[in-house]
């Protein structure tokens, strides 16, 4: 019998709905699949509070994990992993960051291919590439990758994800598209299920090569990559500024955060639009570059 351990951190519940409709037609006489959620000691809220949501971004950008529990009952040995994460502040969430850095991690992904499994606003590129590296410190090998994004679009979701967060309300706005995840992408990831289900009888899990390939696991907009990045800088920098201002969930980190807020408002109205309309202009002239960044960061699984 071949063994498959589904790890995961889902605060909302949408990723481990995805994740069940993806194990649905894989588990049978001959797959066993584990389902395990990490387990932060200390719970996350949802819907958030605003300042807690906010607060815990320097630890999400520095990839520092929280304490969490031992996944437990689990067997001695896996044939597959399947990995699933959301994004947080451009890195894998905080307690799938603190598990992957686990002493626990490196005892079960050593030498194990794995598939990862991603459900977020948009911009995922480099949590993902994030989440190579942890992969690679664990020993295990990265086969599959399956990225799955919110319906609302790029500039839609800027607001009803975040009322989403603070509200637990996905259609907060009733002229607007509901946040989140469509449910026919989530009912349609029963096929890559069904793909794993024939290619681990087959012991394509052995090989190098990937086994979701030709079913639409991957989608990257490389017009976004560059927007990724320029965040990911803006974050660093306001990383060292919040965690300069006091410690967790002090006045002084709350003083910041207003102020990092204010910040982001301003830059959504002002910066965010001449960017989207200069890039506009620039892709006109880079269509090559960005197809080939496109393939590059939609391996192992592509389109």
């Amino acid at each position: 019998m071949k063994k498959v351990l589904v790890v995961y951190y889902s605060q909302t519940g949408q990723l481990e709905n995805v994740l069940k409709s993806f194990t649905s037609k894989l588990a049978d006489e001959e797959i066993k699949v584990d389902m395990r959620p990490i387990k932060p000691k200390l719970k996350y809220p949802f819907p958030w509070p605003f300042y807690t949501f906010f607060d815990e971004f320097p630890e999400a950008v520095q990839l520092d994990g929280c304490e969490i529990e031992d996944l437990e009952e689990l067997e001695e040995d896996y044939d597959l992993i399947i990995l699933g994460y959301t994004v947080w502040y451009m890195a894998p969430s905080i307690p799938v960051t603190a598990f992957m850095q686990s002493v626990q991690a490196k005892q079960i992904f050593k030498n194990k291919p794995v598939v990862t499994v991603v459900a977020c606003r948009d911009m995922w590129v480099l949590a993902q590439e994030k989440m190579k590296n942890m992969i690679d410190t664990v020993d295990a090998r990265l086969i599959d990758h399956v990225a799955l994004t919110d319906q609302s679009g790029s500039v839609l979701s800027l607001v009803t994800l975040p009322m989403w967060m603070f509200t637990g309300d996905k259609k907060f706005f009733s002229a607007l598209p509901q946040a989140g995840i469509t449910q026919e992408n989530i009912d349609n990831c029963v096929r890559f299920g069904e793909r794993l289900n024939s290619s681990l009888k087959e012991d394509k899990e052995k090989n190098t090569d990937a086994m979701l390939t030709n079913l639409g696991a991957v989608s990257v907009n490389a017009k976004l990559i560059a927007t990724e990045k320029i965040a990911n800088r803006s974050f660093q920098i306001w990383t060292q500024l919040i965690k300069w201002s006091g410690k967790k969930y002090s006045v002084g980190r709350k003083i910041t955060i207003t102020i990092y807020f204010v910040f982001l408002v301003l830059l959504l109205l002002t910066i965010v639009p001449l960017n989207i309309l200069s890039r506009k202009i620039l892709n006109i002239f880079q269509k090559e570059k960005l197809e080939a960044m496109e393939a590059k960061y939609e391996l192992p699984s592509g389109k």
